[in-house]
């Protein structure tokens, strides 16, 4: 068995004496694991780092097995998020949100969004908005997707500024002014239309957060009996902390 693809590096752990477990979030195969021979040598330490994108051969005798990977380098970003504290915690964020994934699922809309976000994870007033819809895109991925094209009640397009925290769908201001206090703030970035607005304001982008984060804890995180990830919690603390 064996395959070729490009991958993004979520994570890597140490194998044997001189080897590594890679952690790839793959373009046609999904989140997908191998040995990487020499992986600590000095040739190869520099580029197998979280954040980088590589080009990868897998291997193995069967299709379950974890099998061989022999990679080579294709973007190498991690040297710039190293220096950004909400970088690193950004990308800490993206391999945990992909882990939630199954393995060896392919999930090609969420590698291309993840290998976009990670081009801008070191941009400090574009990224975060970029990872709200990163969030929304991996919730919809899992079969929780909400829908903020139209209004719930009227089916409009237009004026919506409310989500139903119920159902998740985008109800119009005329609609949901009677029940505004019940229901959440849909930021102006993702309503339709918004999707061009690259530097939204950063109460908009927390409001983004709060939004995403109601649903991953009653739909995703609740019911497998997980938490928040620390590392959303440092990136929002990173976020709100930031003199922009």
């Amino acid at each position: 068995m064996e395959w070729r693809d490009e991958g993004l590096i979520i994570g890597l752990r140490r194998h044997g004496e001189t080897s590594v477990i890679l952690e790839l979030m793959t373009r046609a195969h999904g989140r997908h694991m191998g040995v990487v021979k020499g992986g600590r040598s000095r040739r190869m330490q520099p580029f197998l780092q979280p954040g980088n994108s590589v080009g990868a051969l897998w291997r193995a005798r069967l299709e379950e097995h974890l099998g061989l990977l022999a990679v080579e380098p294709l973007r190498e970003r991690a040297g710039a998020l190293i220096e950004s504290g909400l970088a690193l915690s950004g990308l800490n964020l993206i391999g945990e949100w992909l882990r939630l994934l199954p393995e060896r699922d392919p999930h090609e809309d969420l590698w291309a969004l993840a290998e976009a976000l990670c081009d801008h994870l070191a941009d400090d007033r574009r990224a975060p908005a970029l990872m709200v819809r990163f969030e929304l895109a991996v919730l919809a991925q899992l079969g929780f997707g909400l829908d903020l094209a139209q209004c719930a009640a009227t089916g409009r397009t237009d004026d919506l500024i409310y989500v139903s925290p119920r159902t998740g769908r985008a109800v119009c201001a005329q609609a949901g002014a009677p029940y505004a206090e019940r229901l959440l703030p849909l930021p102006f970035f993702l309503r339709p239309g918004g999707e061009h607005e690259s530097e939204p304001a950063r109460g908009d982008v927390l409001a983004g957060f709060a939004l995403a984060g109601r649903f991953f804890a009653r739909d995703v995180l609740g019911p497998r009996g997980r938490e928040e990830p620390e590392a959303r919690r440092a990136y929002i603390a990173r976020l709100e902390a930031l003199d922009l």
